[in-house]
Order: structure tokens, then C-alpha cells, then sequence
């Protein structure tokens, strides 16, 4: 999910004290940089600096000013991670006090060259002795038949720089279990793979009143139903096939909140002009107001292609605020989801379905609410970012 940067990054709670460890973060995105990545290795390195570690993040050049966190030394990079680049990060962890830990954010297009940057991977296994720790928000473009010689060919590349920064790491983490196999598939033999799930990006604001007003001013005395996200060309179309007749169901009211929700609800009402006065599309928000918005739906419908996991940011951004979600089931979804009861689950082919259960959950304020307690729960047990910096600081 993509979503305005944070202007104050969520706060894990204290873990166990250690001495302070020495952080460089490689990412290719960081705030004001737009990304979930972006937000992602923002939230660590302020967790981590918020334990009492010394965080270094390297990233490319950015157009605007850096937003700045206490105890994190954010330093832009030349090039996206050419020749000047790994000069400049070489003479830099050369010189940096010892030890440290090199945390990679691996996404293979995020380094540049068209998502075939082979000599950073290459770079990366040269400085194993920096202790590399590798995140994999994604392992490779995959192969398909039919998908013709340009992609598979990119493929093949990602599967290169996969198995030389597997080679490189010394730890290895991935966003979702179904990735471990594969993950463990490029790494060395005996290298741990561990899932570090990814937590909320945007913290509970906790204004009742902006919520309630919020509620008043879009609900307009009905059901409000929400979707976080960025409207991609696969969700979209999940959204334009189950809206309409979920309104139609239920009378409810719609707002579309995040990256590029003005343009999607102008397409969704452009096709379904009932809708007009009735879905809302609020673009990008602040953090805080996209906080308050998210507190002010009945509930959340976050349908995904393969299905909810551990790495859909704004599925964690429900859980979080205690909002109910009607969400798909698929290939990727993990068993916690089908046994924690934290949200309302739905084949991913079928919207007639995907609206039904919105709808019924919209008259069941029973069921809303034991949905929300669960909601809050699993995330607290299983997501919150006091979680992935415990695993990053005391890893098993």
C-alpha cells in the first residue's frame, strides 16, 4: 500500500534493553520518496532508533526535503546504486565503527537498471563481512508461459540477483511464509529464513471526535464502507465489480482513501453514476487524517487478488484501528486468518459474494464488534511493530 509518509512515524513499545547496535539500511526508496517500501524501512529505522540503536539509511536522491527522525541518519546516494554509489557506500562502511549490521530492503526493480541491477547484487555478496541481513519484500519477477522473451528474460535476470544477494546474507527475512521456500531456494545452506510480518504503516490517532465527524459529513446517517490502497490495476476492477452492488444492497456510503482514491472514485462513478453523491474519493492524506478516516468506517472492504497475508499493509491498517474487514481468500492467504476470526473471508472470483457479506455484516453490529476485538487482537499478538524490531534486535 502506498499512503502519505508518515510525519511521525508509529512508536513500538520498549523491548528488552541491549547495548545499541550499529544499523546501515539500504533501501531504494525513503521518504518523501511515495512507496510502501518507503514506509516500511521508515517505521523500522525509527523503531529501531527508538530502542536505542544508531541507524544509518541509504537511499537515492530525492526531490524534496528528507523527513526527519530522532537518532536516524538519513544520506542520499549519487546515482540509483551505480558505479558512485557502491564507491561511495564501500569508503562509507570501511570507515563506519564496527560491528554493524547491513539491512538490506530488497525489492529487485527498487535498485535501478530496470530491475536488472546485477552489479549491485554483486557489490552486496562482496561485503558479507558487513553482517548483510536481507529483507525480501519480493524475490523475482516470475516465469509464465506465454509471457514472451522481454519479461521472461527479466525473470531470469531477478533470478540471478536473487541467488547472489541470497549468497550474500547472513540472515534472511521474508514479508509472507509462503516465501520461505523460496527464499531458502537462493540463500546458502544454514541460513536462517525467518518471516518478519509487516505491521501497520499508519498509527492509531485516536481523535474520537474527528472520527464521529468524519462519520457525519461522508455517512451521511448510513453505513460507511472503506477501502485503503492504491488502486492498482488488479484490485480496481475487484472494487468496480462488488461497490455498486453492495450500495444497492445496503444503502451504505463509500470512501475510497489513499494513493490515486480521487481518480478511482471518479471511474467508479463515471461507470455507476447511482453512486454519485454516494462514494467518495479523498486522495492522499496526512497520516493523521488518514488515521481518523479509517476509525470513522462500519467497516473495511479489502478484497485481494491472491487473497489477504501478512504482507498487505493496509490490511494491517484495519487490524490496527479495530475496523472489521470483508476481505478474499487465495492462494496466499495464511491459516491464521481462517482461524483467528479477525476478518470476514470470501472467495477471491466471486464480488456478488464479496458485496453479500459486506451487506450483512453492515446490519450485524454484533458481529462488527466481536469482529473488531479480534481485529485488534491478532494484530497486537502477531503484527505490531514491537514484533519485527524484537526479531531484527534478539533474532532466534
Amino acid at each position: 500500500m502506498t499512503t502519505a509518509t508518515a510525519s511521525t512515524a508509529p512508536r513500538p513499545a520498549p523491548v528488552p534493553t541491549v547495548a545499541p547496535i550499529n544499523w546501515h539500511i539500504i533501501t531504494g526508496e525513503y521518504p518523501p520518496q511515495v512507496g510502501g517500501v518507503s514506509d516500511y524501512t521508515r517505521v523500522v529505522a525509527a523503531g529501531l532508533a527508538s530502542a536505542g540503536d544508531h541507524v544509518v539509511v541509504w537511499a537515492p536522491r530525492a526531490e524534496a526535503a528528507d523527513l526527519r527522525d530522532p537518532r536516524v541518519d538519513v544520506r542520499r546516494l549519487p546515482d540509483m546504486f551505480g558505479p558512485r554509489s557502491l564507491r561511495l557506500l564501500s569508503t562509507a562502511l570501511d570507515r563506519a565503527p564496527t560491528p554493524h549490521r547491513l539491512l538490506v530492503q530488497y525489492v529487485p526493480h527498487a535498485f535501478g537498471w530496470r530491475a536488472a541491477n546485477v552489479p549491485f547484487c554483486l557489490w552486496l555478496r562482496s561485503r558479507r563481512k558487513d553482517g548483510v541481513w536481507v529483507m525480501f519484500h519480493e524475490v523475482a519477477y516470475p516465469f509464465a508461459r506465454g509471457a514472451g522473451l522481454m519479461l521472461n528474460a527479466l525473470a531470469a535476470v531477478n533470478r540471478l540477483m536473487a541467488m547472489l544477494v541470497g549468497s550474500a546474507a547472513e540472515r534472511a527475512f521474508v514479508s509472507i511464509p509462503a516465501w520461505r521456500s523460496g527464499v531458502g531456494s537462493v540463500t546458502q545452506a544454514g541460513t536462517p529464513v525467518m518471516w518478519l510480518p509487516v505491521p501497520s504503516l499508519i498509527a492509531v490517532a485516536g481523535e474520537r471526535q474527528a472520527s464521529a465527524d468524519i462519520r457525519a459529513r461522508y455517512g451521511q446517517g448510513h453505513p460507511l464502507v472503506g477501502h485503503v490502497g492504491t488502486y492498482g490495476d488488479l484490485i480496481q476492477p475487484m472494487l468496480d465489480s462488488s461497490l455498486p452492488e453492495l450500495a444497492g444492497q445496503s444503502g451504505c456510503r463509500i470512501m475510497l482513501l489513499g494513493h490515486n482514491s480521487d481518480a478511482a472514485c471518479r471511474e467508479l462513478v463515471a461507470k455507476h453514476p447511482e453512486l454519485a453523491g454516494r462514494a467518495h474519493g479523498l486522495g492522499t492524506l496526512t497520516p493523521d487524517a488518514l488515521s481518523h478516516h479509517v476509525s470513522a468506517c462500519d467497516v473495511m472492504l479489502q478484497p485481494y487478488p491472491d487473497g489477504i497475508s501478512s504482507r498487505r499493509t493496509s490490511a494491517m491498517v484495519a487490524l490496527s484501528h479495530a475496523v472489521p474487514i470483508v476481505t478474499t481468500i487465495g492462494p496466499l492467504t495464511e491459516p491464521i486468518w481462517g482461524a483467528s476470526g479477525a476478518a470476514v473471508l470470501v472467495p477471491v472470483d466471486d464480488p456478488g459474494q464479496l458485496a453479500a457479506a459486506t451487506a450483512s455484516l453492515l446490519t450485524d453490529g454484533a458481529r462488527r464488534a466481536s469482529l473488531a476485538r479480534h481485529a485488534a487482537a491478532v494484530y497486537d499478538q502477531q503484527f505490531d511493530l514491537r514484533h519485527t524490531i524484537s526479531a531484527l534486535r534478539f533474532p532466534s
